[in-house]
């Protein structure tokens, strides 16, 4: 994919992609992130739109660091938090197809301290624990319905802040880029504290793609990080995703911000709960739930191989059939009454209008630094919003990019 594209380039595929009118209806999605960043509500931020594979609206906005006068670039990199969790859940499908991991297999044969786990139940005037009524299984990780929190939970906050987890771990729990030690020792710790739900029997979000990465480690016999860049990232060319960022290129780092009770922005501190330790960190902490980094462009290619059917540019990552896993509500009403499901890794949407104007079919998630992303399979469309913005409140900025984006859609029938 090119980094850029000339402006009689991008026009004419404004109109082939879009419709004649396109530029006109486009310029919507400039006047939303430029005047996010004149009131001050983001420092910067990269928008890239793909149809059919191809760049039809690539933007860079504001600032990667205010404050040391760097200008944001389309190839800025960005921390994608739980971005990552979509490049696990491919890995361990992977793994799924070869017959080395299955979905129904117990969480334990991997990581043994799931054998016998508890739940904390908060009852009138204490907690109880008590065992867990099944084992939980590859499945209720990749659907978040292990039951298991990142540890905030009020049931269950001071045994996982004991262990160095939950409010310890920085921003909700999920940070550890700052561990000095692997992934699979962390879930080891996690396995040993109480779940907030019984296993399938609730959506809860947490620590479940991390025990998707220790299992990958442990299935394969690669670290994580090795095993995405050999089965993913260095296949697909995506080489600026990464777990931490080699110290020269520090400068492509985009700075965290964090907003304010009025909803304007100031740099966030150093450290888990801002900056992070994503060039400086003891880089032992591989974390396929919250770890990576990435730019628009390398993500919109991840993207956009799934948009394919697992295969982009002869090269093939998962089968057609795996990706229709991954994008398809399995858990009925449990995750959203609302027209809104969850499959092996991604929000799914069911009914028209449950998320903008995506398409039924569409599937989506986000990250804690405020990205997010879309693929609408029906519009033939990858679109991507890179922030930094903690704690991750750019909802507002990515419901009218959502908004902006579709209005400019106008070759493609809703129903």
């Amino acid at each position: 994919m090119k980094r850029s594209l000339s402006a009689l380039a991008l026009i004419g595929l404004l109109g082939v992609s879009f419709g004649a009118q396109a530029p006109e209806r486009l310029a919507h999605v400039d006047r939303v992130f430029q005047q996010s960043v004149d009131d001050n509500k983001i420092a910067g931020a990269v928008v890239l739109v793909l149809r059919d594979g191809k760049p039809v609206y690539e933007k860079a906005f504001g600032w990667a660091d205010k404050e040391a006068g760097r200008k944001m670039t389309t190839d800025t990199i960005f921390r994608i938090a739980s971005q990552s969790k979509a490049i696990t859940s491919t890995a361990l499908l992977s793994l799924v197809e070869e017959g080395k991991v299955a979905i129904n297999d117990p969480a334990s044969r991997y990581i043994p301290g799931f054998a016998k786990t508890m739940v904390a139940v908060a009852g009138d005037s204490e907690v109880k624990l008590v065992p867990a009524r099944r084992q939980i299984t590859i499945r209720d990780l990749l659907t978040h319905t292990a039951g298991i929190s990142y540890g905030t939970n009020a049931s269950v906050a001071e045994q996982y802040k004991s262990k160095g987890l939950g409010a310890a771990a920085g921003p909700s729990g999920w940070y550890t880029a700052d561990k000095d030690e692997p992934i699979c020792t962390t879930m080891d710790t996690v396995s040993m504290l109480p779940f907030v739900a019984q296993p399938g029997e609730s959506w809860v979000y947490g620590y479940n793609t991390d025990i998707l990465g220790c299992i990958v480690e442990r299935a394969s016999g690669m670290a994580l990080d090795e095993f995405i860049r050999t089965r993913i990232t260095g296949p697909l060319k995506m080489k600026d995703t990464q777990f931490f960022l080699p110290a020269a290129e520090r400068d492509r780092l985009a700075a965290v911000y964090s907003g304010g009770p009025d909803g304007t922005i100031s740099r966030a501190a150093e450290g888990a709960a801002g900056q992070g330790h994503y060039v400086d960190g003891p880089r032992k902490s591989f974390s396929g739930g919250a770890g990576l980094l990435s730019t628009a462009s390398d993500y919109a290619r991840f993207l956009e191989m799934l948009r394919r059917g697992g295969e982009i540019d002869g090269v093939r990552v998962l089968s057609p059939r795996a990706v229709e896993l991954m994008a398809t509500n399995q858990l009925g009403t449990l995750y959203s009454t609302n027209g809104l499901g969850f499959g092996y890794g991604f929000e799914t949407v069911e009914r028209y209008g449950a998320k903008g104007m995506a398409s039924v079919g569409s599937f989506s998630w986000g990250g804690a630094y405020g990205t997010t992303y879309w693929v609408d399979p029906k519009a033939h469309m990858v679109a991507v919003m890179m922030v930094q913005l903690l704690p991750g409140n750019a909802g507002p900025i990515a419901d009218r990019f959502n908004a902006t984006v579709y209005q400019a859609l106008l070759d493609v029938p809703v129903r």
